[in-house]
């Protein structure tokens, strides 16, 4: 089995964020913004620098950038330049991927983390079977012990 590859310090900040009891609803909205906010900056200086007769300030790249991330693009901007396009199908790619991912992530780590609070206080419903399932296949093992072998006199 081939060894896993050694995490980053990003990866670690990550995973340390990300546990079940870190996330919480504010930090997982604050790192939603934070992420976007990143997005829609770094795009919009790209497309100014990239397109600068269609985008004539950083603010309206910056608009567009937003627009074009949160999948709503209501087309009063839209790039000129075949790079541009090219990158405004970056955004937007990386925008559903972006949400998908995000909301994915956030929904995890908050059933993981309800998951932990009923096991640790002994609700959770699966974890109840599975010991009810446990005790009827201790007492099968038991009447079969009690039984002897197969073939042997009783």
């Amino acid at each position: 089995m081939p060894e896993p590859a050694p995490q980053t310090s990003v990866d670690r900040w990550v995973d340390r964020k990300l546990s079940s009891k870190a996330l919480r609803p504010r930090y997982a909205a604050r790192l939603i913004a934070g992420i976007w906010l990143v997005t829609v900056v770094v795009f919009g200086v790209v497309m100014r620098i990239v397109d600068p007769d269609t985008f004539d300030t950083v603010w309206l790249a910056f608009w567009w950038a937003l627009q074009t991330i949160t999948t709503v693009g209501y087309g009063d901007v839209v790039p000129g330049e075949p790079a541009g396009k090219a990158i405004g199908a970056v955004l937007m790619l990386g925008g559903l991927s972006l949400l998908s991912i995000i909301t994915a992530t956030i929904t995890s780590a908050f059933i993981t983390r309800r998951q932990a609070d009923m096991q640790a206080s002994g609700q959770d419903p699966v974890m109840r079977q599975l010991h009810q399932i446990e005790a009827r296949l201790d007492g099968i093992d038991a009447e079969l012990r009690r039984l002897g072998p197969p073939g042997s006199p009783s």
